[in-house]
């Protein structure tokens, strides 16, 4: 049995942060949004692989919140904390083995059982990627609910409520300052580590069933490898005559396969070494950082990979970060760019090359189309011209009628397509070879700007990524600015 694609990630989005809970969504579902609390658009109406979106409500939630805009705004509007938590963020892949619509039905069934039967209203997006490099797809759907809970009358309900320590007498306890201690109790599980356990145990088990269901003989684990055991591939039992016969010189089926699984352990080893080294050089980079310097691109790609790292739940997600950034900061370098403004610039310049293409391919389909129409007429015209020049040779009306009756359609299809063919005869005759010749040509053409749109639709959604990971460091940096300004007016005042 083999082991499928499982990844099951979810974060917060906070203002602490920097961030907006209203540019998350519309970064997801690829659209445009306004922040009433910042008073900003967010548009991604640009940003491509977002296949679907919607919004599942709880029966008691206000219905204008399946508007996205509608709903975040509110969202923004509830939380009055400068450090307020906004949303949880889920990273959820899908499975390549089935179909988009099975994947899509699974999502949405496995968000309906498991959070809008809390009482969460999840806003989820799935997006598939293009395949890169001949790998495989990398089909995943995003879900953000959020973290206030709504009460049965529709209203915003409270996070956590005071949970006041008592005495021996049963009296509340006050703190040095006459206060009453308490502790803070959430009113929701839903950010307890068990429920997320939870969650991604129901979602690995309706994928297995969907497994099972198709056929499948493959299954995931939402188990860590750390938790399942599993350090590298174990090699399979050759037994005493497949060992006979390897000592021999003579190559066995198992003994191929134990070789290759040692080959790849070895690939495993080396790139835990590398990413050690790739973890000192980042240590490198961020004293580099601390120093005064203009904002470049690496810089922030850098801070954007520190901050991701600060809120991982384990090395491995650690060690993702770092792969990411590293990739984003290699392929910068290969498009010689640097700054904020390059790459301000060349997405610009992509996205207008690309809709020049695009535009320009739709012209040639139409016009493809309009010629397969004619092409189609003067197929008609042949085969029922010969019916229509027996019925002008035939006088007498009743032979006439008979023969009319006869030969009814395919009269009615002659009629029809000498119609339309008639405007573009010249001379009595149809430009049939020209139109198929041109016909082929604006197929040559058409695929010749697929050809061409490909690497720049590739190289637009990697741009697109670092983008948005660089809208989110400067919106952090604004924030850590904006509080210090305010710290420094309070001390002077």
């Amino acid at each position: 049995m083999s082991i499928a694609l499982f990844h099951f990630h979810v974060t917060q989005i906070k203002r602490s942060a920097g961030q907006s809970a209203v540019a998350a969504a519309a970064y997801r579902a690829g659209e445009k949004l306004h922040s009433e609390y910042y008073g900003e658009d967010s548009d991604y109406t640009r940003k491509g692989g977002v296949i679907c979106s919607e919004i599942l409500l709880p029966s008691h939630a206000p219905p204008e919140y399946a508007a996205r805009e509608t709903l975040w705004n509110a969202v923004e509007k509830a939380e009055c904390g400068k450090k307020a938590q906004l949303a949880y963020s889920f990273d959820i892949a899908l499975q390549n083995e089935f179909s988009m619509d099975e994947n899509i039905g699974l999502a949405r069934q496995f968000l309906s059982d498991n959070f809008v039967s809390r009482g969460m209203v999840a806003d989820f997006a799935v997006h598939q990627p293009d395949k890169e490099d001949g790998g495989i797809s990398n089909p995943h759907f995003h879900v953000m609910c959020p973290i206030r809970p709504i009460e049965p009358n529709g209203r915003w309900g409270n996070k956590q409520w005071r949970e006041y320590v008592l005495d021996e007498h049963g009296e509340r306890v006050l703190d040095e300052a006459g206060n009453y201690v308490f502790n803070a109790v959430p009113t929701t599980d839903w950010g307890k580590p068990e429920t997320l356990e939870a969650w991604r145990r129901a979602w690995a088990e309706m994928c297995n069933a969907k497994f099972a269901e198709k056929g499948l003989d493959c299954h995931i684990d939402h188990r860590s490898f750390a938790r399942q055991g599993v350090e590298q591939i174990p090699t399979q039992h050759e037994g005493p005559t497949v060992r006979a016969m390897e000592a021999k010189g003579i190559r066995t089926d198992k003994g191929d396969l134990n070789r290759f699984i040692r080959k790849i352990n070895a690939l495993l080893r080396e790139a835990k070494e590398k990413i050690a080294a790739l973890i000192g050089w980042l240590k490198d980079v961020k004293a580099e950082l601390a120093k005064p310097q203009p904002p470049m691109l690496n810089d922030l790609l850098a801070l954007h990979c520190s901050i991701r790292n600060k809120g991982a739940y384990s090395n491995k997600a650690k060690n993702a970060n770092l792969q990411r950034y590293a990739e984003a900061f290699s392929f910068l370098q290969s498009k010689n760019l640097y700054t904020v403004d390059d790459l301000e610039n060349t997405l610009h310049a992509m996205q207008d090359k690309i809709d020049a293409l695009k535009k320009s391919a739709s012209a040639k389909q139409s016009r493809i189309k309009e010629l397969d129409g004619l092409l189609r007429m003067v197929d008609y015209y042949k085969s029922g011209k010969p019916a229509a020049d027996k019925l002008k040779s035939i006088r007498f009306e009743k032979s006439r009628q008979k023969y009319k009756s006869e030969h009814d359609n395919e009269l009615r299809t002659f009629y029809m397509a000498e119609r339309k063919l008639k405007p573009h005869f010249k001379d009595g005759k149809l430009p049939i070879a020209a139109w198929r010749k041109e016909r082929a040509q604006l197929e040559q053409e058409y695929r010749d700007i697929q050809t061409e749109l490909s690497p720049f639709h590739a190289d637009a959604k990697k741009l697109w990524a670092i983008h948005y990971n660089i809208y989110e460091v400067q919106h952090e940096q604004e924030r850590q600015n904006a509080a210090a300004r305010q710290k420094k007016q309070e001390i002077e005042h």
